[in-house]
């Protein structure tokens, strides 16, 4: 699930299944094919610390004046999966918007974002995007229709004074599920407050069951994406198990069981939550919408077990109105790259983007996976290091190790709609004791098959 997504998350995102969406979509831009001006609509995060909106206002002043022709507004936005089909359906999305790697494909099908393809070929680095990330954005033919800007495996998020008061070594986190069950239940002992929580809600706990179950060696999808494997991969229940003794067994999950991605960030950055799977970049959103403390924060990665285990990986791609005119639509690929790709792959921007950023206090070096192949990667990270802000020592054990880590990308298949089925179960199992795990697993089976059917 948003990275800059929000869910990114870029975070950092739960993700939204496009295929229902109503195709009419109205846009706010207004411009002038004949002499290439436009006003366009962007979309910012909702709730940024003053500092990060500073620094949103310096790159539009700056983009301004590189582009006389253009003006940019700027539209508060942050992914939701049931906020998105209403925003969708009654045209009110910004010109420019994100959306998950799993939304791409549904809106490009339904033509739900508008064909950028010809002005995406022109970007000096087109045909240097990592294949596994691009795709996300592509029509069946290959087009590129949304450009890929941030790119996430799942993490496991940890507050380092919760680790403390509990006696936990914060610079040597789990390593195993028990580990983390041991250290959940530490917590919630020692502070009270949750030792380890989970999204449920808006899609975000199948997102979440998901990852889980990669990371005890399952799936919940067929290997060629044509059904779902809910009732009959064994680490599905596994992982409902694994909660279910958290919550009801140890006590170790705190009160809330309807947490979405904005809420569950809200409640550890803080600090009353011990421990939490999102994105790997999520630093950036909590810092910046959630006023985290980066001394209390920990990142490491998702313990793997099982015989074929991996970590959840997706990412954020930006997408243009349908509605827009072709002078919208050149302004919106120029937002884009400047505000989003140039910051990656041009030394001078990158190094200007950095030292602003800094300048601001604002986050810069969190984690990320390439949007570019992994030598461009590198040199980015290289042009950047001098600007570098976040407390990477207190991240190494993620970036130490995800590297190794197999990536799974999200299932296939009417991806949202297979989440917000499992939202129900996981919310069973968290607020039924005796929740019957093999008849919840059954039901969301027939009804997952049901939307198989209807996607062929």
């Amino acid at each position: 699930m948003r990275s800059t997504l929000t869910r990114a998350g870029l975070t950092g995102m739960a993700l939204l299944s496009a295929g229902a969406l109503l195709a009419g979509c109205t846009s706010g831009a207004t411009g002038d094919a004949a002499d290439g001006t436009a006003t366009i609509t962007v979309s910012i995060d909702a709730g940024l610390e003053q500092e990060a909106r500073e620094n949103f206002d310096a790159r539009v002043e700056e983009f301004e004046k590189d582009n006389p022709g253009i003006t940019v507004e700027a539209q508060e936005y942050t992914w939701t999966a049931t906020t998105f089909t209403a925003d969708l359906a009654g045209g009110t999305l910004p010109d420019v918007f994100t959306v998950p790697f799993t939304d791409g494909r549904g809106l490009i099908a339904n033509r739900q974002v508008a064909d950028i393809s010809s002005l995406v070929e022109q970007l000096p680095y087109a045909a240097d995007f990592n294949p596994n990330v691009a795709q996300a954005g592509q029509a069946e033919d290959g087009s590129q229709w949304a450009i890929p800007i941030a790119a996430y495996g799942q993490a496991l998020h940890y507050n380092r004074a919760l680790f403390t008061a509990a006696g936990l070594n914060p610079d040597a986190p789990p390593t195993t599920w028990e580990e983390v069950r041991e250290a959940a239940k530490k917590i919630t002992d020692a502070t009270g407050e949750a030792g380890y929580a989970t999204m449920t809600a808006g899609n975000t706990g199948g997102w979440i069951l998901t990852t889980l179950v990669n990371a005890f060696g399952g799936r919940t999808e067929n290997t060629d994406a044509t059904a779902p494997t809910i009732a009959s991969d064994p680490a599905v229940k596994k992982a409902l198990e694994y909660l279910h003794d958290l919550r009801w067994d140890d006590n170790s999950m705190g009160s809330n069981f309807l947490y979405e991605w904005g809420t569950i960030n809200q409640d550890f950055a803080s600090g009353r939550i011990g421990m939490y799977i999102s994105g790997g970049g999520n630093y950036g959103n909590l810092v910046t919408q959630n006023a985290l403390n980066p001394d209390d924060y920990g990142l490491t990665v998702l313990p793997l077990q099982g015989e074929d285990p991996g970590v959840l990986g997706g990412g954020t791609l930006a997408a243009v109105s349908p509605t827009s005119s072709e002078a919208e639509k050149a302004a919106a690929v120029k937002w884009i790259d400047f505000y989003y790709l140039a910051k990656l792959a041009d030394e001078d921007v990158a190094v200007k983007t950095a030292k602003l950023a800094a300048s601001l206090d604002q986050p810069v070096g969190a984690p990320e996976l390439p949007v570019f192949d992994r030598e461009q990667f590198d040199q980015y990270q290289s042009w950047i290091a001098p600007f570098v802000n976040v407390p990477l020592e207190q991240m190494a054990p993620y970036t130490g190790g995800s590297g190794d880590q197999p990536l799974i990308g999200e299932p296939r298949v009417a991806t949202q709609d297979v989440y917000a089925l499992l939202d129900t179960v996981v919310q069973a199992v968290l607020t039924d004791q005796n929740a019957d795990v093999d008849q919840l697993l059954s039901d969301a089976q027939a009804q997952a098959e049901a939307l198989y059917a209807r996607a062929k």
